[in-house]
């Protein structure tokens, strides 16, 4: 068998054989994680988020993105729009490719005596094209849009979130144990944050797409972090007995058995989502997908960074609370003091073997073979039988 030592650090890597100091970290892993949660708290807090039409109400103007004089752009159009209600519209946007392309501009609610003369004006202006390729003010249409659908959804989704959480943690309880749902609701809540405060500070618009899309990536950032934890229970079976490995060792080295995956699992999610951004955004420019797209993309980044970072240190943390943890962690510390002591090399603490090197009893491997077992038989021996007379 190749020894780990001798390996690349990549082929390390891909073969689950990598020794990275997750779990002794730690402690950087949560200061970086308090310093993101306290940035993205504060931004939701003073700043809040950029609420799209559907959440506070208002008008809508759709009208084709080609004039008489060639592509209407959205420059042209804000520029309308403020020559006669005097102020900025809230979005403006380009919606569609080629002969069904669009331009969508969003505001404040208008009066009827504000849109007849907005309308008038686009018109005159940019000479939109209709159906049949000629100039038409039909082409030109107008909508209000209430902010009770998008709170409703908003409800909705909160109540969602709570039944999911609740019924998640459950799970987790029952498959694993309350220390690990424990850590897995902490990362679900910090992947949560993490999102809505990067749409806070940068300012995105959030639309009932973006509440959908922040549901879907929950399920994303726990499928990363039960499979880690199903690592950790099946290196920690029986640990309490041994003193091969301490529980923070057995945890860190499923975190390096499972590090590949994470990535590779996570690499292959993230594709998708970035095609919905550059087809369905960059190329159809459907503005609703980019909504449900962005928030998927920074909730998986989130999500697989906390299973790794901050779910199994903290599931640590909770376990080394356990009295029989720490002593077993500290039978580990005076197994190799002694081992230390009398000349001999430990296998450490994250390769994965098994040997012991105390000069004592080995208290993590297979019984010895019975000292009551018969000697082997001379050479040239009679065979004996079961009473262990020979043959006549």
């Amino acid at each position: 068998m190749t020894n780990p030592e001798s390996m690349s650090g990549w082929t390390r890597l891909t073969t689950g054989t990598a020794n990275v100091d997750i779990i002794g970290r730690r402690k950087t892993w949560y200061i970086g994680f308090g310093v993101l949660i306290a940035i993205c708290l504060l931004s939701l807090v003073f700043r809040g988020f950029n609420l799209g039409i559907d959440f506070i109400g208002g008008s809508q103007i759709q009208m084709p993105a080609t004039g008489a004089n060639g592509a209407i752009s959205t420059q042209q159009v804000d520029r309308v729009y403020e020559s006669v209600i005097g102020s900025a519209p809230e979005v403006t946007q380009s919606v569609g490719s080629g002969d069904a392309a669009s331009i969508v501009l969003q505001s404040e609610p208008l009066t009827s005596e504000q849109l007849v003369p907005l309308r008038e004006a686009l018109f005159t202006q940019l000479q939109p094209l209709g159906a049949d390729g000629t100039p038409s003010a039909a082409s030109i249409s107008d909508s209000q849009v209430s902010g009770t659908w998008g709170g409703e959804v908003t409800t909705q989704a909160l109540i969602a979130l709570a039944v999911f959480i609740v019924l998640v943690t459950l799970f987790l309880a029952f498959y694993f144990e309350r220390a690990m749902a424990a850590a897995a609701l902490v990362a679900l809540i910090n992947d949560i944050v993490v999102t809505a405060g990067v749409y806070s500070i940068i300012g995105l618009e959030v639309t009932p797409a973006t509440v959908i899309g922040l549901l879907t990536i929950l399920g994303f950032s726990l499928y990363d972090t039960v499979v880690v934890f199903d690592k950790v229970r099946e290196n920690s079976r029986g640990l309490l007995k041994l003193t091969r490995r301490t529980y923070a060792e057995a945890a860190n080295l499923a975190l390096n058995q499972t590090l590949m995956r994470s990535m590779n699992t996570s690499l292959i999610a993230i594709l998708p989502v970035l095609g919905l951004l550059v087809i369905g955004v960059g190329l159809l420019g459907v503005g609703t997908l980019a909504d449900l797209a962005l928030v998927q993309l920074v909730g998986m980044i989130s999500g697989v960074v906390s299973s790794l970072l901050l779910a199994t240190p903290v599931l640590v943390d909770i376990k080394l609370r356990d009295k029989r943890v720490r002593d077993q962690a500290a039978r580990v510390e005076a197994r190799r003091a002694r081992a230390a002591g009398r000349g001999g090399t430990d296998s450490g603490p994250d390769t994965g073997t098994d040997s012991d090197v105390d000069g004592g009893p080995a208290t993590d491997t297979l019984a010895a073979v019975s000292s009551s077992a018969p000697a082997a038989p001379r050479p040239g021996a009679r065979p004996t039988g079961k009473t262990g007379r020979r043959r006549g």
